[in-house]
């Protein structure tokens, strides 16, 4: 999966559909969740960052966490003096990091995870006391989102009540789901949530 994503990192900003959707899942996130200057934020499937830089300046630091080493390059290309986001290319799921969040943001990753019930628990023991998810993907679709193919998907998207479930189990409280933006291709639409939550202690 990482070496698909490798080939497509230098062209993966361009177009309007990935722009749009990280655009809406940033304000869909600012307007639920209150973002603060001393915060460290972990951007899981960070990608190139698209969601990475628009948090970055309303928060102490990013670090993105990504399996694909030519899209953490291209956030590391987009590093300045006044913004930049750090990177760790690996599976925390196999090999947390030693390191504790604020907070923990993705868009469009989780579906690229087989074990969504591990991921949550990791998502869990990777957050401070009281802190917070805000994840981001697919409504349950038909596996037509991806026209390139599924490989690397292991989920067409998410059923609620499916995803409330796991994270409630993981030890999440307060999990409330928001319409983030709808995808229309190809006379479909594919709608977009963002799912918030909290660490309980």
């Amino acid at each position: 999966m990482s070496k698909h994503f490798d080939n497509a990192a230098a062209q993966w900003d361009q177009g309007d559909t990935r722009q749009n959707i990280a655009q809406c899942v940033f304000q869909t996130i600012v307007s639920r969740i209150a973002l603060a200057n001393t915060m460290n934020i972990m951007d899981f499937g960070a990608g190139t960052g698209l969601l990475s830089f628009k948090i970055a300046p309303m928060v102490h630091s990013v670090t993105g966490i990504d399996l694909s080493e030519k899209m953490l390059e291209q956030i590391l290309a987009k590093n300045s003096d006044t913004l930049q986001v750090k990177v760790a290319c690996q599976n925390i799921i196999s090999e947390p990091l030693d390191e504790e969040f604020h907070g923990i943001v993705s868009s469009m990753a989780m579906h690229h995870v087989e074990d969504t019930a591990s991921l949550f628990k990791t998502f869990y023991s990777h957050l401070k006391r009281d802190g917070f998810v805000a994840l981001a993907d697919l409504e349950a679709e038909d596996g037509s989102f991806h026209t390139h193919g599924n490989e690397g998907v292991y989920h067409f998207g998410f059923e609620r009540d499916t995803l409330r479930d796991l994270m409630e189990k993981a030890g999440f409280v307060n999990v409330r789901f928001h319409h983030a933006y709808t995808v229309e291709k190809e006379a479909q639409s594919y709608p977009i949530f963002v799912v918030t939550a909290n660490k309980n202690k």
